[in-house]
């Protein structure tokens, strides 16, 4: 029988491997996490982990409390921040922080990341934006979480995002959402449209893609 932990911990290294090739986090920046069976509890990158060189090893496991019950002794400065979102959306299984440059730097021009196409609407639907909080701080954790009680895809001023799923593959896919949102935002402000986005009135009736 197949070990949970072990299973949520290579999906999440396949992920962070990926997001670094992708150029989505530089070195040790961003971190992962996952929620456990039973929900109480969550495996988290640990601090100070790159993503491209992610191993077993280089995670810790949680309680919603940050007690730490196994695995590396030092979880990520942001475990906050997972926690406080899984307390807030028990439908949530998995949190992915990371610090896409088209996001970010949109969002520090003063540029909302508009919906265009239909993934965008489909996966993100919403993005919400807080202020800039100190990383690691109870501040940034809290407007984060409190952002994503009816959203999946928050972007925080001038450090990143996080996007969130009822599974680690979804979770990814909306982070890739974002940011590939963020880079059609950019081209069409290149060419001096600032209005285009998926038409609203056809939200409701998207379906499954």
């Amino acid at each position: 029988m197949a070990d949970p932990l072990a299973s949520l911990i290579d999906e999440l290294i396949e992920v962070g491997r990926d997001a670094a090739r992708r150029g989505l986090v530089l070195a040790s920046a961003g971190n992962l996490s996952a929620r456990l069976p039973g929900g109480e509890s969550f495996a988290v990158t640990a601090a100070g982990t790159w993503f491209d060189r992610l191993g077993p090893g280089d995670f810790s496991v949680l309680a919603l409390d940050g007690t730490v019950l196994g695995g590396h002794p030092t979880p990520s400065t942001e475990w906050k921040l997972h926690a406080r979102t899984y307390e807030v959306r028990p439908d949530v299984t998995c949190v992915i922080h990371l610090h896409p440059q088209a996001a970010v730097i949109l969002d520090a021009c003063g540029h909302e990341v508009r919906l265009i196409t239909l993934d965008h609407a489909y996966y993100l639907r919403r993005v919400v934006r807080v202020p800039f909080a100190h990383n690691g701080s109870d501040e940034l954790a809290d407007t984060a979480a409190e952002a994503a009680r009816d959203c999946d895809a928050i972007i925080m001023g001038n450090h990143g995002c996080s996007t969130l799923g009822d599974t680690i593959a979804m979770a990814y896919r909306r982070a890739l959402q974002l940011e590939d949102a963020a880079e059609s935002t950019f081209r069409c402000l290149s060419i001096g449209d600032t209005s285009a986005t998926f038409p609203p009135e056809a939200l409701e009736g998207l379906r499954h893609l």
